[in-house]
């Protein structure tokens, strides 16, 4: 599938280059020079990614991802952010607001080939095998695998398509604990522990949009996680 990639940086150089890097793997590249642009070009043409850099003028990256996730429409659109080497909090923010991955800058463009890649490739597959076509009733919370809808007390909850898989693999198995490396291989296809902070902050903000039906997701401490259908 030859992918539409949005590139958003205020970089001209660094865009520029990556732009022919990308192009070269075969995907089509639109860029953006600040948040602004980019929502522009997002809600007229939706790309099947965005690239989006933290520290832009005018709308930065965060808000831009906080506009795509509170719209209908791009809720589940890929996001890979770019943040500074040693800013560990606008990585944290990132994945708060739902990124769905990070790469931190001065990066390896093949590193960042790879990540968009695998994301694009967890994405996709995981929308033409959604799995076992069955609802999931846990006390107030619903799950219908097959249109990938969640509801708490009869209100659909709006989750990121990687929120979704994160719970989808928790409760395919209720009662087993899922390691944090496990989680990372499946969702992130990271082998590396120092991204388990990843997983910690989706499932923070997982637990936070399930309300009330969070607390069925049980922390194992130093283990990681597991779905508990009582409480």
């Amino acid at each position: 599938m030859n992918h539409k990639i949005l590139l958003v940086d205020d970089d001209k150089e660094l865009l520029a280059a990556l732009e022919v890097k990308l192009q070269k793997e075969g995907y089509q590249i639109d860029t953006a020079p600040d948040g602004e642009v980019a929502l522009e070009k997002i809600r007229a043409n939706l790309p099947d990614l965005v690239i989006l850099d933290v520290n832009m003028p005018r709308m930065n990256g965060m808000e831009v991802c906080r506009a795509l996730r509170s719209d209908d429409k791009t809720r589940d659109l890929a996001v890979i952010m770019l943040t500074a080497r040693d800013d560990e909090v606008d990585r944290i923010l990132g994945l708060e607001f739902g990124a769905d991955d990070y790469v931190t800058k001065p990066y390896n463009p093949r590193e960042l080939i790879l990540r968009v890649k695998g994301l694009l490739k967890r994405i996709f597959h995981f929308q033409d095998n959604p799995g076992a076509q069955e609802d999931i009733q846990v006390g107030p919370l619903s799950i219908d695998l097959g249109k990938h809808e969640v509801q708490v007390d009869g209100e659909v909850v709006e989750l990121t398509l990687t929120e979704f898989k994160l719970l989808a693999h928790l409760i395919e198995n209720p009662g087993k604990i899922k390691t944090r490396d496990f989680l990372l291989e499946e969702i992130w296809e990271y082998s590396d522990g120092v991204f388990s902070r990843t997983i910690d902050t989706h499932i923070q903000r997982l637990r936070s949009k399930l309300k009330e039906a969070g607390k069925y997701i049980k922390t194992v401490r130093g283990v990681g996680y597991r779905f508990e259908r009582s409480e």
